[in-house]
């Protein structure tokens, strides 16, 4: 297997990528869902410590994979496919990366405005994006509830396609991002 993508798959860097962030991010929205319906406890501070954690280690693959993918080319699409799922399979690539980086910018942004803290795994603490504002942190709890239901939406529509692609069309596109 390559390291780098050529115009017919996915080298071995993206696959790492691509599986390990699709762990993360998954898991992430299943903390997400399970920790907000939690009473205010300790576990439930556990909860959103790790979730914070986790979701800038996101971000900073996030940055680490659009370098990467800028510096190698992306397997083309099928002859078979139509204009249109063509442009959905791209919008939802993009949508993807901007959900990598909303998503932990606007939980950032969220805990800055909740006077809270956000460690990187005990190493170091990052700095505030925004001053203590509860007006700010309601609306930044919506925002990213909202960015977290769009991104599930995207997940489902990204393994449906991915999945008819195997099963209906019986054509490579899964099989490229596999090993």
């Amino acid at each position: 297997m390559k390291v780098k993508n050529t115009l017919e798959r996915y080298g071995a860097v993206t696959m790492i990528f691509h599986w390990m962030m699709a762990i993360l991010i998954i898991g992430l929205i299943g903390l997400g869902l399970y920790m907000v319906e939690l009473p205010i406890n300790l576990k439930k501070l556990k909860l959103y410590g790790w979730h914070k954690e986790y979701g800038i280690l996101v971000f900073m693959l996030a940055i680490m994979r659009i370098i990467w993918r800028f510096g190698n080319p992306t397997p083309l699409l099928p002859n078979h496919m139509k204009s249109w799922e063509k442009l959905a399979a791209h919008g939802a690539h993009y949508a993807f990366y901007g959900f990598m980086f909303a998503l932990p910018l606007t939980g950032w942004m969220m805990s800055s405005a909740t006077g809270l803290p956000v460690s990187f795994f005990g190493l170091f603490v990052l700095p505030d994006l925004v001053a203590a504002n509860e007006q700010w942190q309601q609306l930044l709890i919506e925002i990213h509830k909202w960015l977290g239901y769009g991104l599930i939406a995207t997940i489902v529509g990204h393994m449906g396609a991915a999945l008819q692609h195997h099963y209906y069309y019986k054509d490579d596109i899964l099989r490229r991002m596999l090993p």
